[in-house]
């Protein structure tokens, strides 16, 4: 039986339809899904709602365990602006367009609508929920649920093979049989959210090629030992906007590594969104550029007439945080009067404030990881449907796939998307 956990007093518990002695008839499906995550649920309910037999195995006690934290348990459902820019494939971003431009911002924004469930907008076009994301799971497993798919939690699978044009699934002490398979069991990521490395062992078992997979939207650590980064160490707590950006060398497809947001300083480095979108590009050894006082002229701010009586630590302080500007100003130039400092003197000030050369030592792990970069090659995938191009009727979406997108609601909406490009199209 799985269960969702809701904030009333009530629970909903979620039977699985059809549950009871398990005889040969009920161990088998059309389809079979393992993985109850977003892209999981939105594929079973866009196949069963096409009259499908679906059943959908999820090895956690409740479905949608890493949808519903996420977003600070508000989910960050999808964004405004979606494009396949805002995504990392290693061989082509263009793999993502046909799925995202079938399921777009607006498909989704529908379906939360009919689900009755408010939304707000945030910066930079990301759309929350105003509920809890719970919320939001239990609407997909009532819509599968009504639809007819079957449901069973804490059954993970052991093993799965191809014989007899069926695939068979090793699960919960049972082999079931289904004419498709369908792969959405997510990453390694945020393992205490339930992320797992064994979708990628099950498609290498079927003849995949896996990416290897390293954190991403990750926070970056900076090493003492470099001067750079150790006199930023003490910092942790302050937040402030700035502009990030990576050497061109590091972005591919065309895509601008610079990017405007949030940059929080924690005990051993760099979080917050600016970071985060950063460590989906940033390759070990990677300088970042960082910018300070975005949309600001440093060198026009000690040029004023009326700065010159002031030491570049008093006017930047207004500016910045005291301990900030304190750490970023170079020691010899912090308390000088600005009229006594040469035009070099002024320049190197400004670099220090608006073109900060950090060398991050690596990133926080897989455990502080919201996504993988890497994953199941795209080349080997139908882009339209999702389908195998090595396994007649085996379905890879989601996560499981070498497709990362940025931070803010672009994962999110290509769970959407994968599972219902999928969902349109197995056994057609």
């Amino acid at each position: 039986m799985c269960a969702v956990h809701t904030s009333s007093p009530h629970r909903e518990k979620l039977s699985n339809a059809g549950a009871g002695r398990r005889t040969d008839t009920a161990a088998k499906a059309d389809v079979i899904i393992l993985g109850a995550g977003a892209a999981g649920l939105l594929c079973a309910r866009e196949a069963a709602g096409r009259g499908l037999r679906v059943l959908l195995l999820e090895r956690a006690a409740v479905p949608g365990r890493k949808l519903a934290v996420s977003g600070g348990g508000k989910a960050n459902f999808t964004n405004r602006a979606i494009r396949p820019q805002d995504y990392y494939c290693h061989h082509s971003q263009d793999f993502c367009s046909p799925a995202l431009a079938s399921f777009r911002p607006e498909d989704m924004l529908a379906l939360t609508r009919a689900w009755n469930l408010p939304v707000e907008e945030r910066a930079h076009g990301q759309l929350f929920l105003t509920v809890p994301a719970q919320r939001l799971v239990r609407a997909l497993v009532r819509d599968c649920r009504e639809r007819g798919c079957r449901l069973l939690c804490d059954t993970a699978a052991s093993g799965v093979s191809f014989g007899g044009e069926r695939f068979q699934v090793e699960a919960g002490g049972t082999l079931w049989h289904g004419k498709a398979l369908v792969l959405a069991l997510g990453s390694p990521a945020w393992p205490q959210a339930g992320g797992s490395g064994m979708g990628y062992r099950l498609a290498q078992s079927l003849g995949h090629t896996v990416i290897p997979p390293r954190p991403a939207l990750v926070p970056l650590r900076l090493a003492a030992d470099d001067p750079a980064g150790a006199a930023l160490l003490d910092l942790a707590g302050i937040s402030l906007p700035v502009r990030i950006s990576l050497p061109e060398t590091a972005c591919e497809n065309d895509t601008e590594c610079v990017w405007e947001d949030d940059l929080l300083f924690t005990h051993d480095g760099l979080s917050g969104p600016a970071a985060l979108k950063a460590s989906l590009f940033w390759r070990e050894g990677a300088p970042l550029c960082v910018d300070f006082l975005p949309g600001r002229n440093v060198e026009a701010l000690l040029d004023a007439p009326q700065a010159g009586r002031q030491t570049a630590r008093t006017l930047l302080a207004r500016h910045l945080p005291q301990r900030l500007a304190d750490a970023l100003l170079p020691p010899s130039l912090a308390r000088r009067k600005i009229a006594e400092l040469s035009r070099a003197a002024r320049r190197e000030i400004t670099n220090a404030m608006q073109a900060r050369i950090l060398t991050p030592s690596g990133t926080a792990g897989l455990k502080k990881a919201e996504v993988c970069a890497g994953g199941v090659d795209t080349r080997e995938i139908d882009p339209q449907t999702m389908r195998s191009l090595l396994r007649p009727n085996l379905y890879i979406i989601g996560e499981l796939l070498d497709v990362t997108g940025l931070l803010g609601g672009y994962n999110l909406h290509w769970a959407w998307a994968s599972g219902m490009a999928a969902g349109r199209n197995i056994l057609k």
